[in-house]
C-alpha cells in the first residue's frame, strides 16, 4: 500500500470515529432532558445565550423549591436591568430580589466558568446546580470543573426551543449547532488533556450585581 493510499485511509477511518462520537454526542445530548430533580445545592447558576430564557425559569424554579440559597445568572447582556431579567423569569418579587445575582462580565463559556467561580468564592459555596442548554451542558461542565475543581456540581440541563436534540440531522441550522458545539467539546477535551487542571490565569475582577438580601 503506497503512501498516499494509507494517507486516505487514515483520513477515512479519522473521519468515522468523529462521526461515531458526533452520534454518541447527540445521543447523550438527547437523553440529557428531562433531568431528574437535583439534590439540594449552596447556588444555582444559569448560564445565558441561546435559549436564556428557559435557562433562567429553570433556574428560579430550582430556586424557589428551595434546592439552593441563593442564584446566579451568568452572562447578562450590560444593557439588561434587574428588572428585565425578573420579567423574563418570572421570579417572585420577594426571591427575586433577596436571592438572585446578576454577572455581567461573561461572554463566552469561558467567561461564564470564570464568573461563576468568582461568585461560588464570594459567596463561600462548595456546592452549585448547573443550568444551561442540554446541549451546551457537556462543554459547561468541562469549562466550570476546570475553573473550580474543588467544588461539588450538578449538571440541570433544560431543552430549548433553539435545537430538537431528537432530530438534530433534520435541519441545516440544527445539524450546524450540534456540530458546531461537539467539535468545540472536542477541543476543550484536548485541551484539558495537554494542559491538566493545573493553575489558571488570574481572573479579572467580578462584576456581580447582588440583590438586596
Amino acid at each position: 500500500m503506497d503512501q498516499a493510499l494509507k494517507g486516505l485511509v487514515g483520513l477515512m477511518l479519522v473521519g468515522v470515529i468523529w462521526a461515531a462520537g458526533l452520534f454518541a454526542f447527540a445521543d447523550r445530548v438527547d437523553r440529557s432532558t428531562p433531568a431528574p430533580p437535583p439534590d439540594a445545592a449552596d447556588g444555582v447558576v444559569a448560564l445565558t445565550g441561546a435559549g436564556s430564557n428557559e435557562r433562567i425559569i429553570a433556574g428560579v424554579e430550582l430556586l424557589e423549591a428551595g434546592k439552593a440559597k441563593r442564584m446566579l445568572v451568568s452572562g447578562v447582556n450590560k444593557d439588561a436591568t434587574r428588572d428585565d431579567i425578573r420579567a423574563v423569569s418570572k421570579a417572585v418579587r420577594k426571591i427575586y430580589d433577596c436571592c438572585v445575582d446578576l454577572g455581567f462580565t461573561a461572554a463566552d463559556t469561558v467567561g461564564n466558568a470564570r464568573e461563576t467561580a468568582e461568585w461560588a468564592q464570594a459567596m463561600r459555596y462548595d456546592s452549585l446546580i448547573v443550568v444551561t442548554a442540554d446541549y451546551h451542558m457537556p462543554r459547561a461542565m468541562l469549562e466550570l470543573r476546570s475553573a473550580m475543581p474543588d467544588t461539588t456540581l450538578q449538571a440541570y440541563p433544560v431543552a430549548t426551543p433553539v435545537i430538537n436534540a431528537h432530530y438534530w440531522w433534520r435541519t441545516g441550522k440544527s445539524a450546524r449547532l450540534m456540530i458546531t458545539e461537539y467539535s468545540k467539546y472536542l477541543a476543550i477535551l484536548g485541551r484539558e488533556a495537554v494542559r491538566g487542571l493545573g493553575p489558571k490565569d488570574p481572573a479579572p475582577a467580578p462584576a456581580v450585581q447582588t440583590s438586596k438580601g
